[in-house]
C-alpha cells in the first residue's frame, strides 16, 4: 500500500481531543484499558499533582494539536485495512509518524469511526504493540503495550522496562506509565522511580509534572509520591514517610506521615519532614505546620557518636538491610 494512499486513510489520525479538567490535590486512579467500542468512552478526569508548575509549550508527546497534519504510517510486513472492524494493522517494525512525533512498535492498530452527518471518518484509538517507543525532540517513552485514546489525549503504556526520559530526568515503573498530553504529566505506578543526578525518589505512585520554558529543554519541575515514599540525595541522606512532594528546581522534598530521615546511623522521626536533597540539610516536626493545629508534640532522634576515622558501625546498629533503600 503505498504511502500517500496511507496518508489519506489515517488523515486524521493522532488528533488530540481537548482533555478533561484535573480533579485537585489527588492522584488519579488507573486509566482502564478495556478493548475499542464501536463508539467513544466519555471522557474521564485526568490527574493533577497538587498546584503543580504550569507547563511551558513544549512539543506535544502526542504529535499536537488538532489539525497539525495527517500520520504516516510504514511497516516492513504490510498494512492491513479490516472494514468489519473499523481498523487499520501496520505490521513489522511499524512506524508511524506526525510532525516532530514518531512511534515505533512492531505491530499499530488504528481504530477509526464514522463521523456524524459527514461521509468522513476520524481515528480515534491507537494500540501499539511489542517494543513500543514514542519520542520527540525531548521526551522518550518506551515500554511493551500502549492505548492510546485521542479524545482524552492519553497514553497508557505497560510491559516491562517502562521508561520516561527527558533530557534531565527518568521516571521508570513496574505497572504502567501514563502520559496525559494536555497537562504534561506522567503517571508512573508500581515501584516507581524517578531520577535526576544524584537525587532520587521512590514511591508507590509518582505523578511527575513536565514542564518546558520557550527555548529550553522540557524537564520535570514537580513529583508527587504516594505509599511507601522514599527520597535521597547527596551525603547518604535519606528520607521517607507515607506522601511526599518533591521540587526538582529546588531539590526540597516535603515527607508527611510516618517519617525518617536518617544519615548513616543517625537517625530522626516525626510526621511532617522538608529535606534539602541539594545542600543536606533537613528539618523535622511532630506534624505539619497548619493554622488549624496549633498543639505541640515532640520528635525523637537517634544519634550515635562515631569516634574519629571508624570504618565500622557500633555493634547495636541496624543491619544495612533492615535500612530504608533509596
Amino acid at each position: 500500500m503505498s504511502s500517500t494512499f496511507v496518508r489519506l486513510l489515517t488523515a486524521a489520525a493522532l488528533l488530540c481531543g481537548p482533555c478533561a479538567a484535573l480533579a485537585q490535590n489527588q492522584i488519579p486512579a488507573p486509566v482502564p484499558q478495556a478493548k475499542p467500542a464501536k463508539a467513544p468512552k466519555p471522557a474521564a478526569a485526568a490527574p493533577d499533582a497538587a498546584a503543580p508548575a504550569k507547563p511551558g509549550a513544549g512539543s506535544s508527546l502526542l504529535g499536537g494539536a488538532k489539525g497539525q497534519g495527517p500520520l504516516e504510517v510504514t511497516s516492513e510486513s504490510g498494512i492491513e485495512w479490516q472494514q468489519g472492524a473499523k481498523a487499520y494493522i501496520a505490521r513489522g517494525n511499524a512506524v508511524a509518524k506526525r510532525g516532530q512525533t514518531t512511534l515505533y512498535a512492531d505491530v499499530i492498530t488504528a481504530y477509526y469511526r464514522d463521523i456524524p452527518n459527514s461521509s468522513q471518518t476520524e481515528i480515534w484509538r491507537v494500540v501499539p504493540d511489542g517494543h513500543v517507543k514514542i519520542t520527540t525532540p525531548t521526551q522518550t517513552v518506551v515500554g511493551d503495550h500502549g492505548v492510546y485514546d485521542i479524545d482524552q489525549a492519553v497514553v497508557v503504556m505497560t510491559g516491562r522496562a517502562l521508561k520516561l526520559t527527558t533530557p534531565q530526568d527518568v521516571v521508570t515503573a513496574r505497572d504502567s506509565l501514563e502520559w496525559y498530553d494536555g497537562k504534561q504529566l506522567a503517571v508512573a505506578r508500581g515501584d516507581a522511580v524517578a531520577v535526576r543526578g544524584e537525587r532520587r525518589l521512590r514511591g508507590d505512585t509518582l505523578v511527575a509534572q513536565v514542564a518546558q520554558a520557550p527555548g529550553e529543554e522540557s524537564r520535570i519541575s514537580r513529583v508527587d509520591g504516594k505509599g511507601h515514599v522514599i527520597v535521597s540525595g547527596i551525603n547518604g541522606q535519606v528520607g521517607t514517610g507515607d506522601t511526599g512532594v518533591y521540587n526538582a528546581d529546588t531539590g526540597i522534598a516535603t515527607l508527611i506521615g510516618h517519617v525518617t530521615i536518617a544519615r548513616g546511623d543517625d537517625t530522626v522521626v516525626g510526621e511532617y519532614g522538608v529535606v534539602d536533597l541539594q545542600n543536606g540539610v533537613s528539618r523535622i516536626l511532630p506534624r505539619p505546620p497548619t493554622a488549624a493545629d496549633t498543639t505541640r508534640g515532640r520528635v525523637q532522634g537517634l544519634i550515635i557518636p562515631r569516634q574519629k576515622g571508624a570504618s565500622t558501625p557500633p555493634a547495636n546498629s541496624a543491619p544495612a538491610d533492615q535500612k530504608a533503600q533509596p
